[in-house]
């Protein structure tokens, strides 16, 4: 769609019907925000504005919008074949994009599951790590640790693992068997660090306590975000992820890393495993994989884990467990056509290279009105503002609505400002979007 022609849509005329995730469908029934085109770097909105694009969509558009290749190659496969089923049988693209993810993942990760998305893939390592483990003679092993502040969708195992109070509160018991780490987040010792804080690698250490509360023969499992994204853009502290891999190995648990949004160059590497040097058990990927263009999520596994299922009579289903829409051919396509994007534009490399100028031009926020901490690592960055008294999330919520009007695109979580620009973002626009933010903090009250 050109943009003239996406300029003269206008916004639907009903709004009742679309009950909105994560939204304030009220706020935005009354006033909508409707993008109705994108290319690039950009959004077009239902009244011809362009839109600088400063969180990848939504963490997922990490090689830009509507890229040819990949448009050309979900158009193509749509009439080639639209459809095969994943049970007893397979088509050739969901086998070579499994292939090419184990080609540029940590060495070790030798197969790929797929599903459908961030939270299927967090639903899926969760129910592997379990059965992984009565596989091998430790069936008493169920515990599943997550951490305070930590995401991983909305699936009741992903909320029960997760640590959002608002993702969890209204939902019931949820699973039992449940516990939590503390979060990395030190405003008093870390605040303003540029990359990894210098502080906090021994509150990996609260995972011996916590194994010597439940005994490490019922664990199966911890699952933490290497950098934890929805809830605001926290940066492991130097060393906490590989003391974590240490007390995991030690103690015979599993460690997954929830990778749907650090996946795929966020952190200018392939996967912040390999820009940590911390290699876990299991990988969840998504957003990314795709550009975000079709729903697809993938858990990435050693093979030590794959071959403990590997038993028994060749004719018998090993796992039991699936999705109708696994690996289906439009979004293998769609992921292939990605990878090649990737690697032939050199977005990893682009986003290692563009990393110091990114954390300069975010941290030059710094002397902007109600800015308490500014965070970033690779293409990520957040700002975090001091909360109007007795109106927590208010002050970011302007700024989200500002932002708006003044032509960038941001995300906010409480009273943080985040931020995860397209891979092919340059620098001129890194100016604009930080430059823009400048103007929308300064006019906050």
């Amino acid at each position: 769609m050109s943009e003239r022609s996406a300029a003269s849509l206008s916004a639907p005329n009903d709004l009742r019907a679309f009950w909105m995730p994560f939204t304030a469908n009220r706020q935005f029934k009354k006033a909508p925000r409707m993008l109705v085109a994108a290319e690039g770097m950009h959004y077009t909105t239902s009244d011809g504005r362009r839109i600088l694009d400063g969180t990848a969509g939504l963490w997922c558009c990490n090689a830009g919008h509507c890229r040819p290749a990949i448009t050309k190659a979900i158009q193509d496969q749509a009439a080639e074949l639209d459809y095969a089923p994943a049970f007893q049988m397979g088509h050739p693209k969901a086998f070579e994009l499994a292939n090419r993810l184990v080609d540029i993942a940590p060495e070790g990760m030798e197969h790929a599951f797929f599903c459908n998305s961030g939270s299927e893939a967090v639903e899926t390592a969760l129910k592997i790590a379990i059965a992984y483990q009565r596989a091998i003679g430790q069936g008493s092993r169920t515990r599943l640790i997550g951490r305070e502040r930590g995401y991983h969708g909305v699936n009741f195992g992903g909320i029960s693992v997760g640590g959002i109070v608002n993702n969890r509160k209204v939902f019931g018991t949820l699973l039992t068997g449940v516990d939590h780490m503390p979060h990395t987040h030190l405003p008093g010792k870390n605040a303003f660090s540029v990359g990894q804080p210098e502080h906090g690698a021994e509150i990996a250490d609260e995972l011996e306590r916590i194994v010597t509360l439940h005994d490490a023969s019922t664990i199966a499992a911890v699952i933490v975000e290497p950098v934890a994204g929805s809830t605001g853009v926290l940066i492991p502290p130097k060393g906490y992820l590989k003391r974590l891999r240490e007390i995991c190995s030690k103690h015979g648990i599993l460690l997954i890393f929830d990778e749907v949004i650090t996946g795929f160059g966020r952190t200018g590497a392939a996967f912040a495993a390999e820009k940590y040097g911390v290699v876990p058990d299991m990988i969840t990927c998504a957003k990314g994989i795709t550009n975000g263009v079709i729903p697809m999520g993938a858990v990435l596994t050693t093979a030590a884990i794959h071959d403990a299922f590997m038993t028994g009579p060749e004719n018998l289903i090993e796992l039991f467990h699936g999705y109708t829409y696994s690996g289906t051919p439009i979004a293998a396509a769609a992921g292939i056509a990605t990878l090649d994007t990737y690697r032939e534009e050199g977005l990893f490399e682009r986003a290692a290279d563009l990393a110091p100028y990114w954390a300069e031009a975010l941290h030059s926020l710094r002397d902007c009105p109600h800015v308490i901490d500014i965070r970033n690592e690779g293409l990520i960055g957040a700002v975090e503002l001091e909360p109007i008294p007795g109106q927590p999330t208010a002050r970011a919520f302007q700024a989200f609505l500002d932002a708006y009007e003044k032509g960038i695109m941001i995300r906010t979580t409480g009273d943080i400002i985040a931020m995860s620009p397209p891979l092919i973002i340059g620098k001129g626009q890194i100016d604009e979007l930080v430059g823009t933010l400048r103007d929308v903090l300064t006019g906050l009250k």
